[in-house]
């Protein structure tokens, strides 16, 4: 029987932003296997706030270092393939990262691309609809910073 969004193993990403000449981009990376557009992601980590681990995710995939903030712009779900044979649903909580420098080397550079892309570039290129959605979003209602703290939604 496949898990219910309710029975989703809990995962924290961290969404990289940047305003660039007055206008909102984002920074997509590649996964590591499929070589699809995602955001940097993972598992909580003991003793860290879940943002605080969305920002080490984000060093540690893109090398993007920068201002996590608390309020999540939502979630998405997916299906992580563990191995051959296993996989679970992941639910996952999206913090906006202000990013406030990129890094030249970084610990996955050699696995993965990174781009920077507006919203509506971005929302074609993931393959999640969640995900797809709150960067919709974004890109409808994200101007500045001040726009960006109040589209948080609960947790």
């Amino acid at each position: 029987m496949a898990k219910t969004p309710q029975e989703a193993r809990p995962q924290v990403a961290a969404l990289p932003i940047r305003w660039k000449d007055g206008k909102l981009r984002v920074l997509l990376i590649t996964s590591r296997t499929t070589r699809r557009w995602i955001i940097p992601k993972g598992w909580p980590m003991t003793d860290l706030s879940f943002p605080e681990a969305a920002a080490i995710e984000a060093q540690e995939e893109a090398g993007v270092v920068g201002q996590v903030l608390t309020t999540p712009l939502g979630h998405y779900h997916y299906r992580k393939v563990l191995s051959e044979t296993e996989s679970c649903l992941c639910k996952v909580t999206v913090y906006p990262l202000i990013v406030d420098r990129l890094e030249e080397c970084w610990k996955e550079q050699d696995e993965r691309t990174r781009r920077w892309v507006s919203a509506k570039e971005a929302v074609a290129h993931v393959q999640e609809p969640e995900l797809a959605a709150i960067l919709r979003a974004l890109g409808k209602q994200c101007r500045s910073r001040a726009d960006l703290e109040a589209l948080g939604a609960p947790s």
